[in-house]
């Protein structure tokens, strides 16, 4: 849609693959014009990229299967066998909180999904976005629950020097919300899995 509103065309789009470490640098060099992804826009990756958006604020959340009604929140968690992948913040919110003492690692979310289709765990965590998909894919089996427990407003990266690019997109995901866009591109997607969202007021700076 970015592109598009650019004025290129799919064919003049070269995707590329990030590894998330790595986003700064490759922004910075040049080697992407601009990121799209999960991008949480904070003051510390604002001293070296700028930031259109947000366009979605996600928030950690919980997966679970379809017809288990017992866990409804990250209160609801004692007990409960969470899984998340190695080394990342949700696994240190839940250990910070202390929402349960077992917690199960893996490299990927889709081995935590697998392991809780097959009922070695019972609950995912991580950013919604991510569980949403999951659910989108598999509505019969599995569902999001509670309330987001955390805020990660996700931006478009861009240079950070470069403000008629960052107003450009900023124009272009407004323009997104006001005349439906978001909306159907979000029901498209993420909305496949009955959550509804509504876009974020966009920070311009």
């Amino acid at each position: 849609m970015v592109a598009g509103g650019l004025g290129f065309s799919p064919e003049q789009i070269d995707f590329k693959v990030i590894p998330s470490a790595a986003r700064e640098d490759n922004i910075e060099r040049g080697d992407v014009d601009y990121y799209v992804g999960t991008y949480t826009i904070n003051d510390n990756r604002k001293q070296r990229v700028g930031f259109a958006g947000p366009y979605y604020v996600a928030g950690q959340s919980l997966l679970v299967r379809s017809d288990d009604d017992t866990i409804t929140g990250p209160q609801t968690l004692q007990g409960k066998r969470v899984c998340s992948v190695s080394g990342s913040t949700p696994i240190q919110n839940v250990q910070k909180q202390n929402l349960t003492d077992q917690i199960v690692e893996f490299q990927t979310y889709s081995q935590c999904v697998d392991q809780l289709i097959n009922n070695q765990v019972d609950a995912v965590t991580t950013d919604d976005a991510i569980l949403l998909g999951y659910a989108a894919q598999n509505p019969e089996q599995l569902k999001v629950v509670g309330e987001k427990f955390s805020d990660e407003p996700y931006g478009i990266g861009l240079p950070k020097d470069d403000t008629a690019l960052r107003n450009k997109v900023n124009d272009l995901l407004q323009a997104a919300y006001d005349d439906g866009t978001w909306k159907t591109i979000y029901d498209g997607t993420l909305g496949k899995s009955g959550t509804p969202a509504e876009p974020p007021a966009i920070e311009r700076y």
